[in-house]
């Protein structure tokens, strides 16, 4: 299916997006609607959470799904101020293998009212990359997200604009595009809503083992932990099972965003499967969860697997072996792997941050990395090194003639941490990482022995050159810290 090229969404003239499932996943009528919603709110059980940042919560029919969907819903403070909620879910009705987001219609319908689209946001992430299209298969008759919109309107005193998100890509590579480019958002001022149903279709014993399963995976926040766990239910043979995940993307596209922002708690608010409802057989059943992602309250909060490891001189050096010869095949046209699996330590193939920067004759000639780890350590330093030859847009491509003269650096990154004050912010010491309306920036510690700035000159070069947000920017972005273990070819020969 070809995606319509993007337009100004906000001079588009769109029509208002109308119910596709009203009177089908849920009523109609909006009296009936909403006291129905309020019911499930009001018997969840759920204690509020402060500071939610995203909710995993199903999409089947009210009478199915509605009373897990609550649990979530009502962790929720009533009072609770978001500038914008992003709902994320799975495309049912189109495929494509992008992410499609919905900025032309200008508001949503419900029986309830209109819930307002934020098209300038939406037109700014839908040009942010290319991973993102406008499809509108992908939304007209959508009901992933659709079904969510009452509980907000009846949870939240004050709706706040919307940015509407169908996932149709399955391919990790793209799901991280798609995360980098929401994760600037990813702050305690916007909700992110992520719809999707768990197991679907096996017998009711056997959805309860793979949804635990899937369900334990998610809580770990891991999103390796994720993807084994569906690989696991799909090859252990259960009766029937279709998939573990319909919103097996939009999960990812969360877990991974979760893996660069510190200090989060993944919490489990509860699970039934369609044969626990009076409505539904026990023979074919669909699973659902509900969990939250919050700053604070109780819960699993992920650990970086980072924190507890420290690099020994020989695994210093067989990252820079792994930096270079990833290097080398590719100027070479080699297919071989850059590393030798037999050589890989239980530290290497830990989840790490890492930069690689690469230097000619003592100059800069490319610097690449990731703050923080999505990957095992040693593939992280061989995609990086490769970016940082030939991706880095300030330089050329990186010759073979060159390489026999380039020294190579690699900084291994710790969990970023959140800081209040620049008081806590050490010069030489931190790196710094900057976030303020969708923009960013970061320096590596060692910028600060290179370069020999104050405190304010390192913040304010980082918020104008390096996020685009001016001198001062720092003084009112969100800001992050981490140190750096850095070695390079010279100190490991």
């Amino acid at each position: 299916m070809t995606a319509h090229v993007i337009p100004s969404f906000s001079q588009a003239g769109g029509e208002i997006r109308r119910p596709a499932v009203a009177g089908r996943f849920y009523p109609a009528d909006p009296d009936t609607l909403r006291s129905e919603v309020n019911r499930f709110l009001s018997e969840a059980g759920t204690d509020s959470i402060s500071s939610v940042r995203a909710i995993i919560v199903p999409h089947a029919g009210y009478v199915f799904s509605g009373a897990t969907a609550s649990k979530a819903y009502a962790c929720i403070a009533p009072s609770a101020h978001y500038r914008r909620v992003f709902l994320l879910g799975p495309s049912h009705r189109a495929a494509f293998d992008g992410a499609s987001v919905n900025g032309a219609s200008p508001a949503y319908a419900t029986p309830l009212g209109e819930v307002k689209v934020d098209q300038e946001t939406c037109e700014r992430l839908a040009h942010s990359d290319d991973v993102f299209c406008y499809l509108p298969q992908a939304h007209q008759k959508e009901h992933c997200l659709e079904v969510q919109l009452p509980f907000l309107q009846q949870r939240l005193q004050s709706v706040p604009p919307i940015v509407p998100v169908i996932v149709g890509t399955q391919r990790i590579e793209k799901l991280e595009r798609v995360a980098q480019a929401l994760l600037p958002y990813f702050t305690s001022e916007n909700l992110f809503v992520i719809s999707s149903d768990f197991s679907h279709y096996p017998p009711y014993a056997d959805a309860c083992k793979a949804d635990k399963a899937t369900g334990d995976a998610i809580l770990s926040a891991s999103v390796e932990n994720f993807m084994r766990a569906i690989a696991g239910n799909s090859s252990h043979g259960y009766q029937n099972l279709l998939t573990s995940a319909c919103g097996q993307a939009p999960i990812a596209v969360l877990l991974l965003m979760m893996q660069q922002t510190p200090g989060l708690q993944m919490k489990h608010l509860g699970y039934c499967n369609s044969g626990d409802s009076p409505y539904g057989g026990r023979d074919e059943v669909v699973g659902y969860h509900a969990f939250a992602v919050s700053e604070g309250g109780g819960g699993k909060t992920f650990r970086h697997v980072s924190d507890t490891f420290s690099l020994r001189a020989a695994e210093k050096a067989e990252l820079l072996r792994i930096a270079r010869k990833s290097i080398e095949n590719e100027l070479e046209g080699k297919m071989e792997l850059p590393y030798d699996s037999a050589r890989l330590t239980d530290t290497l193939k830990m989840n790490c941050g890492a930069f690689v920067t690469l230097h000619l004759n003592g100059k800069l000639r490319g610097c690449i990395g990731m703050l923080a780890g999505r990957r095992p350590l040693y593939l992280t330093v061989s995609d990086m090194a490769r970016a940082a030859a030939f991706e880095d847009a300030r330089f050329r491509p990186v010759t073979l003639e060159e390489m026999k003269d380039v020294r190579i650096d690699i900084s291994v990154l710790s969990p970023l941490r959140k800081i209040h004050s620049v008081e806590e912010f050490e010069l030489g010491k931190h790196g710094i990482f900057m976030v303020k309306d969708a923009r960013s920036g970061t320096f590596l510690p060692q910028v600060a022995e290179e370069t020999h700035w104050t405190k304010e000159e390192f913040l304010g070069h980082c918020a104008r050159d390096k996020a685009g947000i001016g001198w001062n920017g720092w003084r009112s972005a969100e800001l992050y810290v981490y140190e750096a273990e850095v070695f390079d070819e010279g100190e490991v020969e």
